[in-house]
């Protein structure tokens, strides 16, 4: 059964940091492009960041740009997004997903065929 489970996420006061991971299985996502979206309340669901493979190209929602950085350890199968200089416009559940018949990261939730459950960060101002 292929999952893909996220954690480390909280609440953080605005200006602070957290790191959430998402870690793989049932199957090897050492090839996949991997991706990082969010849902605030009565939002649609949003790309925040995305990886290559190898990890050598990252993307970035510009609303994330210079604050958070997403890298992956494929010998763990596991994909991070270490966010700094939280805001409260940052609160959302985050969702890891994986998109594995591409090459290049998609920003689209239709491009990704496997999705963790999500991870609740808040940020209190």
């Amino acid at each position: 059964q292929v999952q893909l489970v996220e954690s480390g996420g909280g609440l953080v006061q605005a200006g602070g940091s957290l790191r959430v991971s998402c870690v793989a299985s049932g199957r090897t996502f050492s090839g996949d492009i991997m991706g990082w979206f969010r849902q605030a309340p009565g939002k649609e669901r949003e790309f925040v960041a995305g990886i290559n493979w190898s990890g050598g190209s990252t993307y970035y929602a510009d609303s994330v740009k210079g604050r958070f950085t997403i890298s992956r350890d494929n010998g763990k199968n596991s994909v991070y997004l270490q966010m700094n200089s939280l805001k409260p416009e940052d609160t959302a559940v985050y969702y890891c997903a994986a998109d594995s018949t591409r090459r290049r990261v998609g920003f689209s939730i239709q491009q990704y065929q496997f999705w963790g459950q999500g991870t609740q960060v808040t940020v209190s101002s």
